[in-house]
This record gives structure tokens, C-alpha cells and sequence, in this order.
């Protein structure tokens, strides 16, 4: 991680109840990051969408195991990294969701879309962490301000 990044990292019980919460956070965090408003909102699914992977399949919904979830800020990037318990999966065993037999299946769409939303997503070889990083686009440093205007405050 840059010198000049944030790294947060939270334990916490395999439970839906608490979707909205990391919700909230990845928001918060994306923001930070630099991810304009559409980029924050994409990334808060991929990261929805992790978290519900890690407690449906990973931890089989029981609330006495953890996720480890961590985030890594800096100006050029956000990573956010989903860890479970589970015993882990293969993703290329994942049924192709597009698939015309596959449409009405239940699982594979989420993982689909984190590899749609994400810059980048890589799973550990046991298949209980994913790390996903998304980067701002070029129109976040059009927004940050110049430190020698005469506005600034700090100068």
C-alpha cells in the first residue's frame, strides 16, 4: 500500500444483518478513495455481493464464523479484500451464468458481476478470499483542487 493510504480491517460475525453495514462502509471508503459517485455505487455491489458469497457459501450462514474483511485506500486506488472461513471453491468450477441452461440457476451471477464492476479481482488458491480493487477514472483528478489558488487555506 502507498505511504499515504489507509488500511482498515474488520472481523465480523457471518450474519446478513450486517449487509447494510459493510454497505455503508464501502461507500464511505470508496469515496475516500477518489471513486466518483457511479464508480462508489458499483463497488458497494461488488462488495454486497462478496460479503453475501462468504456467508450463503463460504461460512454456511453460521454466525460463530468470522469475516475478515479489509479495506486499502490510497489517491490511485480502493481494494477491498473478502475473507471467509469456508473451505473455500474453485472459481472456473462457477457454471457460466450466460449460459442459456445456466439462466435459471441461483449462484454464479455475483461473481460474475464483481469481475464486471472490479479493475481487478483475485481469489486466494484455496477460494476463501477475494481481493478486488477498483481505480478511479481520469475524471477524479479533474475535481482535486490546486494547493496554490488563493482559496487554499494551507498555503
Amino acid at each position: 500500500m502507498a505511504p499515504d493510504g489507509h488500511l482498515i480491517r474488520l472481523e465480523l460475525p457471518s450474519s446478513f444483518e450486517l449487509l447494510d453495514l459493510v454497505q455503508l462502509l464501502s461507500d464511505r471508503l470508496s469515496a475516500i478513495a477518489g471513486l466518483d459517485e457511479d464508480a462508489t455505487h458499483w463497488v458497494s455491489v461488488a462488495v454486497r455481493e462478496s460479503v453475501i458469497n462468504a456467508v450463503k457459501h463460504g461460512n454456511k450462514s453460521d454466525p460463530t464464523k468470522l469475516l475478515r474483511i479489509t479495506a486499502e485506500l490510497s489517491p490511485k486506488e480502493a481494494s477491498f479484500t473478502v475473507e471467509d472461513e469456508g473451505e473455500g471453491f474453485d472459481v472456473k468450477e462457477i457454471p457460466d451464468p450466460c449460459d442459456p441452461a445456466n439462466l435459471f440457476r441461483t449462484s454464479g451471477r455475483g461473481v460474475l458481476l464483481i469481475y464486471n464492476i472490479m479493475d481487478e479481482v483475485e481469489y486466494n488458491a484455496q477460494g476463501n478470499r477475494v481481493k478486488m480493487t477498483k481505480r478511479p477514472d481520469g475524471r477524479v483528478e479533474a475535481r482535486l483542487v490546486d494547493p496554490n489558488t488563493p482559496d487554499d487555506k494551507h498555503a
